[in-house]
């Protein structure tokens, strides 16, 4: 008899702990206006991503990955709906169980006829009573979380996707610093640069707060395949970088602070997500973008007419200085994400300086 009223009341407890655990999981997910990482969430995340990555393996080809990781948050969040749902109706069971009036297969069945509230089966005491309307409260509250919270993602999906859509204009796609400036010289375009950092300087800052605060947006692919919006993040950084490094243009700190502004956004999601980073890297540090890469680079924007300063040495060591502040968060989010190739952030730069430390699940 002892034993068995402390296993109701290790039983209640049990249930109760899994429900308030639970519920603070859809708190921190949808209401807590800040990026907290929580083990649910990430369970979820992390293992239906082992899914998708047998599903669309490294070897096959990225279009065919792309197809299939669209479908990989929208699932994502709605298993996530549905696993909460099941641990709130386990943990109510649990403490409709400890009252001793049930069997283990009666409590799970009022227990889910509470929670959809199907009013099949009936409480048999005030207690009962009172638990059953917290279940459906819990319920419907839950639903309503995810109803709501799905407007303002999909609010935020719109903002990012605008300036990505915006950036191929510019900067062909997938998005590159060196088609931008080569479109800038043949236009007459340099005068408009101070405007574009600017913009861009607003949607890093908004990316950095809706990525963090509502994560399951970094997973979220862009309509066009070639889209991404770190692929566009990447390439606004070694424009600004190029424009105070290489390219012959007036001294615009406006380009500094976009960098900033960038390197700032990019970093905090790492965190997120788990992402080592070195916080204080020196100049001098290596990047994924080598001397020769950079070379590369600049005798195309030479043979475009773009006017480059004469001391390449100079000009090499300050875009080093610039991106090695952004180098590694962008590759390693990038692979996160499964982003599309571009230039100075291909599948292997990303393998060679994109590695995540201890990681948020198998990225593929």
């Amino acid at each position: 008899m002892l034993i068995e009223s402390v296993a109701h009341v290790v039983s209640f407890a049990a249930g109760f702990a899994l429900v308030a655990r639970t519920l603070l999981s859809a708190v921190k997910t949808f209401i807590l206006p800040r990026g907290v990482r929580d083990a649910i969430v990430g369970f979820v995340f992390r293992e239906l991503r082992r899914v998708f990555n047998a599903l669309a393996p490294k070897h096959r080809p990225y279009a065919h990955r792309d197809r299939i990781f669209a479908y990989y948050a929208p699932i994502a969040l709605a298993l996530l709906a549905v696993t909460w749902l099941i641990l709130v109706l386990i943990g109510f069971a649990a403490m409709f169980w400890s009252f001793g009036d049930h069997s283990i297969g009666d409590a799970i069945r009022l227990s889910g006829s509470s929670l959809l509230t199907l009013g099949y089966r009936a409480p048999s005491g005030g207690a009962e009573t009172i638990l059953t309307f917290a279940e459906a409260i819990s319920g419907l509250g839950l639903a309503a979380l995810l109803i709501g919270y799905l407007p303002t993602m999909y609010a935020a999906f719109a903002r990012r996707e605008l300036q990505v859509n915006l950036l191929e204009v510019v900067a062909d796609r997938p998005a590159s610093a060196v088609a931008w400036f080569k479109r800038a010289q043949r236009l007459g375009r340099w005068d408009t640069l101070h405007d574009d950092w600017l913009r861009w300087e607003t949607w890093f800052a908004d990316v950095e707060e809706s990525h963090t605060t509502l994560s399951a947006l970094a997973f979220y692919r862009s309509q066009q395949p070639q889209h991404s919006w770190i692929v566009a993040a990447g390439a606004v950084l070694d424009a600004a970088s190029l424009s105070r490094s290489l390219i012959e243009i007036p001294k615009d700190v406006q380009a500094d602070l976009t960098i900033r502004a960038g390197y700032l956004c990019l970093r905090r999601i790492a965190d997120f997500f788990g992402i080592r980073y070195d916080a204080t890297p020196q100049p001098t540090d290596p990047t994924s973008v080598t001397r020769a890469k950079f070379d590369a680079a600049a005798a195309e924007l030479e043979t475009a007419g773009v006017p480059l300063r004469a001391d390449r040495d100079a000009a090499f060591a300050d875009f080093n200085g610039w991106r090695v502040n952004y180098d590694r968060p962008l590759l390693a989010i990038s692979r996160l994400v499964l982003a599309p190739e571009a230039p100075w952030n291909t599948f292997e730069d990303r393998a060679a300086f994109g590695r995540f430390g201890p990681t948020p699940g198998d990225a593929g």
